[in-house]
């Protein structure tokens, strides 16, 4: 009976209290009720945040990769050596003839120290020429890969994600795709005065169909998602919709893309130059070297003509694709956290 009696009496209480707070806020005013809360800056700075950087972590994922980047490093080295070689002292042109003082030509002069690598068969500094051979195919192969990736990007974003392009861009790659890559090479490098323009241009030509294709798929396969309806239904322009929400999750596949294109272009020159329709002899290139040694093979003594650019070419190429791998996975979003 006591027990019932206090429950009684405390909600007696706290029914009183609640009438009385009621009648306390009724009395108030509005400026009383409400009131603006003033900004502290040690509270913002004890809220928690993300400091999360695409780009930071895509370079601190890369940089895990022991092996790339002691490549990537020796890559920067041989690409700054290039460009500096001709500058050093002592050096002589690519394209000089050099005589002894009865006017006879140094040729075929094994690696020494006059000739640090030799001379060719007409007096020629090896050296000189290789890298002045490394200048002209890494110039190609990245005016290759930079022209691939503008024109394969641009049509094959625009062929994945707006539907009415669908069709026209399909069979403008049915016709394309089914013409020989070898064939146009040959036939424009034969039609056209031989030059590094000439190559470019002949790569370039059919070269971004692939790019294209690549880029088409992946936009299909992530151009429904939530993200990106939403975007539509608010209304956001197509070109921004492209250029935010799908371009930066294809980074990864692009800069593989990239990364190959080099050199397969060295290899697109290298090939043409074998077959006699590449650059001519006074345009030193890594084809030109190598098919002039090629014709030396059988004598053990003329080897190192072969030897010296067959090393830089294939160093450049296994660089380039074991950098573009590492670089690929790192920059996948799927593999940050």
């Amino acid at each position: 009976m006591k027990q019932f009696s206090y429950r009684h009496t405390k909600e007696a209480e706290l029914m009183n209290s609640m009438e009385a707070a009621s009648k306390k806020a009724s009395e108030m005013t509005e400026e009383e009720l409400f009131s603006f809360a003033e900004f502290n800056a040690a509270e913002v700075e004890r809220t928690g945040y993300s400091n999360y950087s695409y780009w930071r972590s895509t370079f601190q994922a890369f940089l895990k990769n022991r092996a790339a980047v002691a490549l990537l490093l020796l890559l920067g080295l041989l690409l700054l050596f290039t460009f500096v070689q001709p500058y050093l002292p002592g050096q002589y042109d690519p394209n000089m003839i050099v005589n002894d003082e009865s006017g006879m030509q140094y040729r075929n002069i094994p690696p020494g120290d006059m000739f640090l690598l030799g001379t060719n068969s007409i007096g020629q500094d090896l050296w000189a020429r290789i890298w002045a051979g490394t200048r002209t195919s890494l110039f190609i192969g990245l005016s290759v890969a930079l022209a691939e990736a503008f024109i394969g990007i641009t049509v094959g974003v625009i062929w994945g994600y707006v539907r009415k392009a669908d069709f026209i861009l399909t069979e403008v790659y049915n016709i394309i795709d089914n013409i020989p890559n070898t064939i146009i090479l040959i036939l424009i490098s034969y039609i056209l005065k031989p030059s590094v323009k000439t190559l470019i241009f002949a790569m370039c030509l059919t070269g971004w169909i692939q790019m294209a294709r690549f880029i088409r798929n992946q936009i299909l396969i992530i151009r429904d998602r939530d993200y990106n309806v939403a975007s539509r239904c608010l209304g956001t322009p197509t070109w921004r919709i492209m250029v935010k929400n799908l371009l930066p999750y294809l980074v990864s596949v692009i800069m593989l893309r990239m990364a190959l294109t080099i050199p397969a272009a060295i290899g697109n020159e290298v090939f043409i130059t074998y077959i006699g329709l590449g650059l001519p002899v006074d345009i030193p290139s890594l084809g030109n070297l190598i098919n002039e040694g090629r014709a030396l093979i059988t004598s053990p003594a003329l080897r190192y003509q072969l030897v010296y650019p067959t090393i830089i070419l294939s160093f450049v190429t296994i660089s380039f694709y074991i950098i573009g791998n590492a670089f690929s996975d790192a920059a996948d979003p799927k593999n940050h956290v």
